[in-house]
Order: C-alpha cells, then structure tokens, then sequence
C-alpha cells in the first residue's frame, strides 16, 4: 500500500536526502544537478517545505522510515499547476508509487481551481512519459533544452482537470 502525505518542516532531511538521490540516479531527468543541490543549507530545504506542494510517498513493505518517492507541484500561472521533481527510489518502483504520486498532485492542484497540470520529461524517459500518459497526460508540442544539460530535450505533457 501506498501513502503519499505533504511534507512537514520536520521532513527537510528526507527531502533533501531522496532529492539527491534523484539527481544522482536520475541526472538526465531533473533540471537541476547534484552539484548545485548538494550544498544548499538546511534553510532552503526548509524554505522548500514551507512554500508547499511537496510530497513524499511511503510503502511500509519496503521501508517504513524512508520515503519510497517524492513529487512536487506549484502554480505556473493563475489555472495551472506544474508537476515537478517526480522521483521513485528504484526498490519502490512497479508498486503504483509513480501513480499515487502524481494523482496527490492532480488532486491538489484540483483543490487549488488549477483547470490544468503542465510537466516537462525528458524526451528520452519513455517510462515517466508512459506513466504521465496513464495519468492522463498527453503532449502538447512544446520542447525545450534540459535546463541541467541543454544536449538533452525535454518535451511537455499537460492534463486538463475537471
């Protein structure tokens, strides 16, 4: 089972810690870096939490402590919401943790009015764009460079809510 809660000031050490193993992970897949994020003080991680629309994911069976996935959201403009910082720790992944995910953030920009949620996914991760397109999301024809590596193309996906 799979439970997904918005993080607390007390998860900064949780955030930073999955964060960067995402970076590290998952270069091509964040447009950020482990090198920039890796030094950032305890207030930014605090900062981070404190602004909202961070997540963390947890599945007891394969850790009660440690986030099993995070996910963040924030509103680009005043009807859409942009899903950002999708990450499942490789031993969590095929348990619906991608999934739950992105549904908190659906449902919380769904909360918020959002008429839409908008991402960026590199070009190349086939399988965040198939878990996106089973969320709902299809492409809507926008590219761009990766910001953390502009050799790398990105391509956005919106869903619209109801």
């Amino acid at each position: 089972m799979v439970m997904v809660r918005e993080t607390v000031t007390g998860d900064w050490r949780a955030l930073r810690d999955i964060r960067l193993e995402a970076l590290r992970d998952a270069p091509a897949a964040f447009g950020s870096t482990y090198e920039r994020e890796v030094f950032r003080p305890e207030a930014h991680w605090r900062d981070r939490i404190a602004r909202g629309g961070m997540f963390l994911a947890f599945v007891p069976e394969v850790s009660a402590a440690a986030p099993a996935g995070l996910i963040g959201g924030y509103q680009e403009d005043p009807v859409t919401m942009e899903l950002v910082s999708m990450y499942v720790r490789p031993r969590a992944r095929g348990r619906g943790v991608g999934e739950a995910l992105v549904a908190t953030v659906i449902n919380w920009a769904a909360e918020r009015n959002a008429a839409s949620v908008h991402l960026w996914v590199t070009e190349a991760n086939a399988h965040a764009r198939v878990l996106y397109e089973r969320c709902g999301f299809t492409l809507t024809g926008e590219r761009r460079p990766l910001p953390s590596d502009p050799s790398l193309g990105e391509v956005a996906m919106s869903r619209t809510l109801p």
